[in-house]
């Protein structure tokens, strides 16, 4: 529900109350004690949205959206300059995630494995390509090459059959699982290889296995955009809307479990969060040491970052940044995931030097800096 639309500078806020105990329910008092915690809490997190509209303000974006649920329930949800609820936008690597959810759910079938080779399923990959498996395809550990060369045509092709036919040309960058090399094409012939898994296009098995089970009626990954960084398909292509990425958050942060349905089995949930860098070389400028100031190797699952991790090696902060700004994120020990959606507005950004990747990394720690402050105020109080 909208609520108190001018308060602390922030307007349009939704927030979800009713199981926010830790910071804002009250058992007596009656109602004009309830919502003068509603509008402590509004208030509380107004830093956030002051955050999201200097940037819009700066003309980085033309608008955003942002929602923040701790415990399954919605503590934050704000719209600013042209978006709505009903925006799309494209995502760009920010659909990786979704990506991997998809093939994730086949392995589930037991039609694919994760140590699955390329060449089992696609003979024309000859050369060392064809050793690679579907983890390390993954997980940007394949040898493959990040994206077609300079002076090539881009990989925007409609289907992923097309796609990989322009794929198994290029010369591997280097031996499957010796190097971590971010980028898109090898996600390209992990998504052909669920497709012939399971007779079915890439979009069909999306919707099937993740968007309509998430009623995520406004997510698809075709039609394929033919602008520069709305593509490769699985790598960048992916568009979709706020509450979209939320159901989606949601059912990750449940071990695949959403509204009582299972979508994911918590041992897919599980790898797809684990370490899958092992043992290949990591450059030092990679994002995670760029984002967090944080030297350690094993910074990507499968379709994830792993940010931030544990004494035990476990990813806590797990994420999958888009270069236009949007991003979702899960914080494991708050229990708090979020989504920022936007779009950036190149020409200005480059003109400031702004960074819509790395700017948007910001926003879990405010967070987390937040969190024990409202729970420190609502127990003074």
């Amino acid at each position: 529900m909208k609520i108190f639309s001018s308060l602390c500078g922030v307007s349009d806020f939704s927030v979800g109350f009713a199981a926010m105990a830790f910071i804002c329910y009250c058992s007596s008092g009656g109602v004009e004690h309830e919502e003068s915690d509603k509008k402590d809490l509004i208030c509380h997190f107004s830093p956030i949205g002051k955050k999201i509209q200097t940037w819009v303000d700066s003309g980085y974006y033309d608008g955003a959206s942002i929602l923040i649920a701790k415990d399954n329930q919605v503590i934050l949800e704000k719209y600013f300059g042209n978006y709505k609820p009903e925006t799309q936008v494209y995502i760009a690597s920010a659909g990786k995630w979704l990506a991997a959810a998809t093939i994730a759910s086949v392995v589930d079938e037991g039609k694919l494995t994760w140590d699955d080779k390329v060449v089992q399923w696609l003979p024309e990959f000859t050369d060392i390509k064809g050793q690679a498996t579907l983890s390390q395809l993954l997980s940007h550990t394949s040898g493959y090459p990040d994206y077609q060369s300079e002076g090539s045509h881009r990989d925007d092709y409609q289907s992923l059959e097309e796609a990989v036919k322009y794929i198994v040309k290029l010369p591997a960058d280097t031996i499957p699982g010796t190097k971590f090399h971010y980028g898109g094409l090898a996600m390209q012939v992990a998504g052909r290889m669920a497709e012939l898994a399971t007779s079915k296009d890439w979009e069909a098995l999306f919707q099937e296995k993740i968007a309509r089970p998430l009623k995520m009626s406004g997510t698809h990954f075709t039609p394929v955009d033919t602008t520069g960084g709305h593509n490769p398909m699985i790598g960048g292509g992916a568009r979709c809307t706020l509450h979209d990425y939320a159901h989606f958050l949601e059912m990750i942060s449940n071990d695949g479990m959403y509204k009582g349905n299972r979508i994911l089995s918590e041992k897919v949930i599980h790898e797809m969060q684990a370490d899958q860098v092992k043992n290949a070389t990591v450059p030092h400028n990679e994002y995670v040491a760029n984002a967090r100031g944080l030297t350690h190797t094993g910074i990507y699952g499968l379709g994830e970052w792993r940010e931030m991790l544990n004494e035990e090696g476990e990813a806590v902060l797990v994420s999958s940044p888009g270069w236009a700004g949007a991003y979702p994120w899960i914080d494991k020990e708050n229990k708090v995931y979020g989504f920022f959606l936007t779009h950036v507005n190149v020409v200005k950004a480059n003109k400031d030097a702004f960074s819509s990747f790395y700017a948007s990394t910001v926003l879990p720690m405010m967070m987390r800096d937040l969190l024990p402050k409202a729970k420190k105020r609502k127990q003074q109080k």
